[in-house]
């Protein structure tokens, strides 16, 4: 029996939310009904409302959230009613060639699913993002979900769904940053200050964190980065190797999605030195690079995908790693937030000056 919830629902790109009561359908076979208590704000979300990467409307955004099992779909038994989960936007069939080899974010096999949402009148609300969870319940996969316990709250559990364990798989998954290396984040913001946390825990020597303002490169210096540099720098590559005493980077993120920090990265790179895009452009964003540079130095440059995460080992680490004191995540929380204060929740993300804005149900 369909459910009625209360959801933030985009009409128009580029304009404000509407919370409307919208009917969630039963979980089917194979699926899971989880009842929120936490969703945070992502820049990706923010994207897709303005319109960024297109989409159809009127869509339910949200992605990085938690909450509690509350239903079962026919033939699930991995998950019990009342665990508490992370929600996120990954879903992974579990057969292809991607998940057969341990990387499920690139999963190529997932089958269309059938609607979940629709308004009063019976029409269909798009579940943007594989996950609709700027609303009180959500119906997912469950290979959507990681268990996160009973010692972690909420507000903090949710950006295990997608802010941290995009910049921290970046360096570990991706990267394989390696004790002694040296390293450079372009963009100190949510994801950026993760990447930092994640080459921190690999052991990097040296890690710059790279922005435009002085007090997101004071928040860097907080997560384990152990040098700062302007990104205004008219030369930065040459400040770069003051730093760390004549050489450059051996791995560069770039944590935001502006395509100036991607034209900046691969002169960041000794050689040998990869660039990884963590941070995600516009669609029809593009930058020139000279392919005889790859060919002459070695560099190179590779994407990252949610950290290329396995949920069901990393995020039970990262919670581990959080009780230890040794990953930060309550002081990535800025503000918590009413559901009804969703949209001054996304302007103040779009000032730039929150880590996360979490919205609490």
């Amino acid at each position: 029996m369909p459910k009625e919830i209360r959801a933030a629902v985009c009409h128009t790109h580029g304009e404000p939310l509407k919370i409307e009561t919208l009917h969630l359908r039963d979980p089917g076979p194979g699926e899971i009904e989880v009842s929120l208590d936490a969703v945070a704000i992502c820049h990706s979300d923010i994207s897709y409302m303005e319109g960024a990467w297109g989409g159809d409307l009127p869509a339910v955004y949200g992605h990085e959230a938690a909450g509690r099992v509350t239903a079962l779909g026919q033939g699930v038994t991995s998950l019990a009613l009342g665990d508490r989960v992370i929600v996120t936007l990954a879903k992974s069939c579990g057969s292809c060639a991607s998940c057969a080899s341990a990387q499920p974010m690139y999963c190529s096999g997932n089958a269309p699913e059938a609607p979940v949402l629709t308004r009063t009148d019976g029409r269909a609300v798009t579940k943007a993002m594989n996950c609709g969870a700027f609303a009180e319940k959500v119906v997912v996969d469950p290979s959507q979900t990681a268990p996160i316990g009973d010692n972690i709250g909420s507000e903090v559990a949710c950006l295990l769904a997608c802010g941290v364990p995009t910049g921290v798989g970046a360096a570990i998954n991706t990267a394989q940053v390696r004790p002694g290396d040296r390293v450079v984040v372009i963009g100190a913001g949510g994801v950026g200050l993760n990447a930092i946390q994640g080459a921190r825990i690999a052991g990097a020597a040296r890690i710059v964190a790279m922005d435009l303002e002085e007090k997101k490169l004071a928040d860097a210096l907080e997560f384990g980065a152990t040098d700062t540099l302007l990104a205004s720098d008219p030369k930065p590559h040459k400040a770069l190797k003051t730093i760390l005493g004549g050489h450059l980077a051996d791995h560069v993120f770039v944590s935001v999605g502006a395509i100036p920090a991607y034209e900046q990265a691969l002169r960041l790179l000794a050689p040998r030195g990869t660039a990884y895009a963590v941070g995600m452009p516009h669609t029809g964003d593009t930058t020139p690079y000279e392919p005889v540079i790859f060919a002459a130095t070695g560099q190179g440059i590779r994407g990252s995908y949610l950290g290329e995460i396995v949920l069901k080992r990393d995020i039970p680490w990262m919670v581990d790693l959080h009780a230890q004191g040794r990953l930060k995540l309550d002081e990535l929380v800025s503000r918590t937030w009413s559901f009804d204060q969703i949209n001054e929740a996304i302007a103040d993300t779009n000032t730039g000056q929150a880590r996360r804005n979490v919205i609490v149900f």
